[in-house]
């Protein structure tokens, strides 16, 4: 069981150093923030790491919110109180919330230098570049075409 324990603490020590990197005026999403921490597909891990965490961690947690589309984001809708702490803090931080608490992704989403998409490379020995994977929700549901 302490192994356990000891693993859990660990993802959180990791999920805690990225959210510490969320630059004022910006938003990370559950699932962002446990991608970054090297646990894709981890939201809730994200949040349960946020929930137990303590003042003395000093977290910027009002940047962490929930997903709630493909370019919106959304603060605490389930706790009312929480989500009006949220909404002063990021709104001191000039983050525009909408009435419904919806923030836009592709204005105030942090995307870290280290994750953006650089731009290809032309080889100078004439070899063609490395394809990315096509995403599997892409492919065709036959097999018969070769």
């Amino acid at each position: 069981m302490s192994g356990d324990r000891e693993h859990l603490l660990e993802l959180f020590k990791r999920i805690h150093a990225v959210i510490r990197k969320i630059p004022r005026g910006h938003v990370a999403t559950y699932g962002q923030v446990a991608e970054l921490a090297g646990i894709p597909g981890g939201a809730r891990v994200a949040a349960a790491a946020l929930k137990t965490s303590k003042p003395g961690d000093a977290l910027p947690w009002q940047r962490v919110i929930g997903k709630s589309g493909k370019l919106c984001g959304r603060i605490a809708i389930h706790d009312p109180v929480g989500a009006a702490i949220q909404r002063k803090l990021l709104e001191a931080e000039r983050v525009t919330i909408g009435d419904t608490g919806l923030i836009a992704l592709d204005v105030y989403g942090w995307l870290p230098v280290e994750t953006r998409v650089r731009p290809r490379v032309e080889s100078t020995r004439g070899a063609s570049p490395r394809q990315r994977p096509r995403s599997a929700s892409k492919r065709r549901a036959s097999s018969s075409h070769r």
